[in-house]
């Protein structure tokens, strides 16, 4: 019987960031200088992960979720494979809401407990989850205690 196997390969070549963070302050200056658009942030959601490795250094970001103008859906699946491939001991979640009003929804505190959930499966430290704003105004979990 002759059968054949599609062969996987994952390629990861690191280019570390020079950034460093050390609060939630020094993360929405990060997000806000490096990552958001500055045409998008106040037009569409989108969901974005800092990856870190185990010396606390940035290793880079993805975009998880590009969504309309109230919501965008997270594949928590993909947030975790993403951080599988890079060898990512750590990650921040930023999403930003185009109306400006920083606090979470509901939809907001479930995805953030459900990739919690995962990561502590997989050993991974979710550091934060960051909601940015257009006008300069942000929300930290970290720092409200929610994580």
């Amino acid at each position: 019987m002759d059968c054949q196997v599609s062969e996987i390969r994952l390629k990861y070549r690191p280019k570390p960031i020079s950034e460093i963070i050390k609060g939630s302050t020094d993360l929405h200056r990060f997000l806000i200088d490096k990552i958001y658009d500055e045409d998008t942030i106040g037009y569409k959601e989108s969901f974005k992960v800092i990856l870190f490795n185990q010396s606390n250094r940035i290793i880079g970001y993805f975009t998880a979720s590009d969504g309309g103008l109230t919501s965008t859906i997270v594949d928590v699946r993909v947030v975790l494979q993403t951080a599988l491939v890079t060898n990512a001991t750590s990650m921040v979640l930023s999403h930003n809401h185009p109306s400006g009003n920083a606090n979470p929804s509901l939809q907001d505190d479930n995805i953030t407990k459900k990739i919690r959930s995962a990561c502590e499966l997989m050993e991974i430290r979710l550091l934060d989850h960051i909601i940015v704003t257009p006008f300069g105004n942000f929300y930290s979990y970290c720092d409200e205690g929610k994580i």
